[in-house]
């Protein structure tokens, strides 16, 4: 091998490790960002257990008031739920879809993902307006104190999902589907399915058990 011929097959392989280097470092940060991911969403359960536990405290203290089955409307409610649960399906869809970078698609089921969060939020704002028009707000009893802080913190949290959402988009309009897109967007996913799964427990504890009781 001439000297010339050892020294570019000596620069070819060092390229070579310096790129199988950049793709591992971002390979892990990757993960250890969906890691980090996962350690914030256990301390956002804690909070949300913690208000749980405050609300099973206290909902049976209605002073008097209204309780869960005086103002559940399971079938408005009903349709709220399913709302959240099926963009749970879309986004998983918007998934599926960067995955295989496919930025159209993505964009489209990211849209009707939205879309569906919207509708959840104006239904429980629109809900709200309603308790508090007719006297059922948050300073009535100690029930009504408590659900509205674990059902309006919850709100909350959909309607920052909803916020991070567009930013989403419109990092997926301008950069396309780059490793670090897809890995944001795979965070948003588990936050996503998390407020989900909350809802899933809320709607139980709070509106199917509150019309039973």
């Amino acid at each position: 091998m001439s000297t010339l011929t050892r020294a570019e097959f000596l620069a070819d392989e060092a390229h070579r490790q310096v790129e199988g280097q950049e793709h591992e470092h971002h390979h892990d940060t990757g993960e250890n960002t969906i890691f980090g991911f996962w350690i914030y969403l256990m301390t956002d359960c804690l909070l949300f257990a913690s208000v749980f536990a405050t609300y099973a405290v206290l909902y049976m203290n209605t002073a008097g008031g209204v309780s869960g089955k005086d103002i559940f409307d399971l079938k408005y409610v009903g349709v709220e739920t399913a709302a959240l649960l099926f963009s749970s399906i879309t986004y998983g869809f918007a998934m599926i879809s960067a995955y295989r970078q496919n930025r159209p698609a993505t964009m489209s089921w990211l849209l009707v993902t939205f879309a569906l969060g919207a509708i959840f939020i104006g239904m429980e704002i629109n809900e709200f307006h309603h308790l508090i028009l007719e006297g059922n707000g948050p300073n009535r009893s100690a029930f009504l104190s408590s659900f509205f802080a674990l059902v309006g913190m919850h709100g909350l949290h959909v309607t920052a999902g909803l916020i991070w959402m567009v930013v989403m988009m419109l990092e997926v309009l301008k950069r396309g589907l780059g490793q670090q897109t897809v890995t944001r967007l795979n965070c948003l996913s588990l936050f996503w399915h998390f407020l989900d799964i909350v809802w899933v427990c809320v709607f139980t504890v709070v509106y199917l058990m509150g019309v039973a009781s």
